[in-house]
């Protein structure tokens, strides 16, 4: 247990570190919210797959294999890495955009109110994520030190709120980078170790039910719901589309994104293996402790002290994205379009520092009253992303799309996407599927219309 203390807390310290020397790389608000625009490819993907490997895909996906899903539990992961690249092919024209958020882009095209309902579902959607990552890393925490996990949100939510605050985009993609490779070689490394300390392949299958290893037992409708659902969210998602924002040029974009979608898939049904093992071992705990009680007690000290950083890497890679995506709207959408418009680019930075400070705060306290890892997930994915999907994607490729159908499309999908998860998605379509549906729809139908009635032609394509 030593080792494994050890290793953890020289991680969270370096860390804290990273933060602080990032502030050195910082000299104007692009720096600080975009990393100057200059990431390169490696870092790109990089940056992409650890914001995007979170706590859904360690923590959750190993819940989740525990519990309904048996190994199919990992295409959850291989859905996100084919909506990745799916969003590659809009990464073009995300990056010649020139903006700093995805509520910028619909701004332009369709007028003030749309901005405003844009912003706003952003900011809520992406501080609940941060409040996710913060209860994921909160579990492993718990377990590791055998403190409550209230006491573990509050750890793990104050290093996710310093380094973010300090460092911004610079300190973010730095630390996403070494998370993703300690989260790749620790759970590579976890997982023959865990077979073996188990008893063996055999002896796990054994143990389970026979339906446990059905490979798409969570069924194709759900699993072609996820590819849709997060090519939806990626594309829409401040988080994601900031990576895009900030990358060289173009072709980084593009490539980085392919680059990502391939290593998540990869990686995708590791920690589905770790929960068939947990559950095969332990049958009796709380699934999502699955990871942590499989690392500590059927793995040597070193491997163990690495899934917890893995982990821990993949929670805080994610938190630290959504707490900077959430500041960034709120810093040029709202406050500075709307309140302070003379902003200097000083103030810029010191503002944006102290809306992630106030926004980690408030994503502690949700953790605080959530304490749920995919559930919330979901919800947030679908509150930032059925209305503005339509909006967004037609706002980007289509010259024909005019600001009523933008604002029309917006509210309608919101309001469809959120009542459809009200009533726990009857006939297993998913909340964001249906709601951006709905978006889609009535965007299209309110474009007739308008050329029905001979309106003024529709401000240019982005």
């Amino acid at each position: 247990m030593v080792v494994i203390w050890g290793i953890f807390i020289f991680y969270m310290i370096a860390n804290l570190a990273i933060g602080f020397y990032s502030r050195s790389k910082i000299s104007n608000s692009t720096d600080y919210l975009l990393a100057g625009r200059r990431i390169g490819l490696v870092m790109t993907a990089g940056t992409l797959a650890a914001t995007e490997i979170g706590g859904g895909s360690t923590v959750g996906v190993a819940a989740k294999a525990y519990g309904s899903w048996g190994l199919s539990a990992g295409w959850y992961v291989t859905a996100a890495g084919l909506g990745i690249i799916l969003v590659s092919f809009i990464a073009p024209k995300l990056r010649r955009a020139m903006a700093t958020t995805m509520p910028e882009i619909i701004g332009r095209r369709f007028g003030v109110s749309s901005y405003v309902i844009t912003s706003l579902l952003s900011l809520l959607a992406n501080i609940a994520l941060a409040g996710v990552q913060i209860t994921a890393s909160a579990t492993i925490i718990s377990v590791l030190t055998g403190l409550s996990q209230n006491v573990g949100i509050l750890i793990s939510g104050i290093i996710l709120v310093l380094y973010t605050t300090v460092g911004g985009m610079w300190s973010v993609t730095l630390t996403d980078i070494i998370h993703f490779l300690v989260l790749i070689i620790g759970f590579a490394l976890a997982v023959p170790f865990a077979i073996h300390s188990a008893g063996g392949w055999t002896y796990v299958v054994s143990q389970l039910p026979p339906e446990q290893l059905g490979f798409t037992k969570v069924g194709w409708k759900t699993i072609v719901g996820l590819v849709v659902m997060y090519f939806m969210t990626f594309s829409t998602g401040q988080e994601a589309v900031q990576r895009y924002y900030a990358a060289k040029d173009e072709k980084t974009a593009v490539w980085g994104s392919v680059l990502c979608g391939g290593l998540m898939a990869l990686y995708s049904f590791v920690p589905a293996i770790l929960g068939l093992v947990a559950l095969a071992v332990y049958p009796q705990i709380n699934p999502n402790d699955a990871i942590a009680t499989v690392s500590i007690n059927l793995t040597p000290a070193l491997i163990a002290g690495l899934v917890m950083a893995a982990v821990i890497s993949a929670t805080l890679s994610a938190g630290s994205g959504d707490l900077l995506g959430a500041a960034t709207v709120f810093t040029k959408d709202i406050w500075q379009r709307y309140i302070h418009k003379n902003m200097t680019d000083g103030e810029i930075v010191k503002f944006s520092k102290s809306t992630v400070f106030i926004f980690g705060i408030i994503a502690i306290g949700i953790s605080l009253y959530s304490k749920q890892i995919i559930p919330m997930l979901v919800f947030a994915f679908t509150m930032r992303s059925t209305g503005p999907f339509a909006a967004f994607v037609f706002g980007l490729n289509w010259r024909g799309a005019t600001p009523y159908a933008g604002i029309f499309s917006i509210i309608f999908g919101t309001i469809a996407g959120l009542y459809w998860q009200y009533i726990n998605e009857p006939y297993g379509i998913m909340a964001i599927i249906l709601g951006s549906l709905v978006s889609c729809v009535t965007f299209i139908i309110v474009v007739a219309i308008e050329k029905l009635l001979h309106h003024e032609p529709a401000p240019p394509a982005l």
